[in-house]
């Protein structure tokens, strides 16, 4: 037996192995019964349910944070109270001190 033939035989390349597998492959889905990916009928629990539930609690947390902005007592304002002047009297010298203080 040539160990040469064996080598060269059809059935031995890699390509050879994954074309006769697409081949099988295509073949097998070409007749297969196919599923439906859709109910015949939309499922209420699985459509509108869910988006109504989200949209009732965005509306609970819309209203929410509006009762929450609302300002429950505002303070009163305060009275100005009016400081009249006083004009003050200083001692002579009390610039030239403090600038003594200042530089040392």
């Amino acid at each position: 037996m040539k160990r040469q033939g064996l080598t060269d035989s059809k059935w031995t390349r890699a390509e050879d192995y994954l074309g006769a597998m697409a081949r099988k492959r295509t073949f097998r889905r070409r007749w297969r019964i196919r599923d439906r990916t859709e109910p015949e009928s939309p499922q209420l629990l699985l459509s509108t349910i869910p988006f109504l539930a989200l949209i009732g609690l965005l509306g609970v947390l819309a209203v929410a944070i509006m009762v929450i902005a609302i300002p429950r007592s505002r303070p009163l304002p305060k009275s100005a109270v009016v400081v009249e002047k006083q004009l003050g009297v200083a001692p002579k010298g009390w610039f030239q001190k403090a600038e003594r203080e200042f530089h040392h």
